[in-house]
């Protein structure tokens, strides 16, 4: 069962949008356990051979700049996780997201709105929703069309 469909509403989205050129999948995802296996896996199955996929857990901006296809990238959450747990600053990652983002590629992201809960106890998880908020908006800011995707249904909000 699809959770809120943001993975699979953005893979229809750049294989409508760019109908003839095979994109890439970026995926940033590090396998760190059995649940993450069969997520990634479940993933696999439902693209199959729709998408050239390149493992990119952090090195986004060396990665994409050199590409020449459509990008989809799933997903910026686990991306800014993967950059935290190496010890990068906020400011750092933001600077690298943002040169992404300057990129003249054809680019789709994916990332979890995680601001809407409750505020988390511990200043580590804080750190981790206002990181990934200020990337919300960054991304908002660069991106022609921004949807927030619940219950397999997009809205459109740019």
């Amino acid at each position: 069962m699809l959770k809120s469909g943001k993975s699979r509403l953005a893979e229809e989205f750049i294989l409508t949008r760019y109908n003839g050129a095979k994109p890439y999948y970026l995926a940033t995802t590090e396998l760190l356990d059995v649940e993450m296996q069969q997520r990634i896996t479940d993933h696999q199955a439902r693209r199959q051979d729709a998408f050239d996929t390149i493992d990119a857990p952090v090195n986004l901006f060396s990665t994409i700049s050199v590409l020449t296809r459509p990008v989809l990238i799933e997903c910026v959450t686990m991306w800014l996780n993967n950059l935290m747990y190496y010890g990068q600053s906020d400011e750092a990652i933001l600077d690298e997201l943002t040169r992404v983002a300057e990129l003249s590629h054809d680019l789709v992201f994916v990332l979890n709105e995680v601001g809407c809960g409750v505020i988390p106890d511990n200043a580590l998880a804080r750190r981790f929703v206002d990181l990934s908020g200020k990337a919300a908006q960054l991304l908002a800011g660069y991106c022609d069309k921004v949807f927030l995707c619940s219950a397999g249904l997009a809205l459109p909000l740019k």
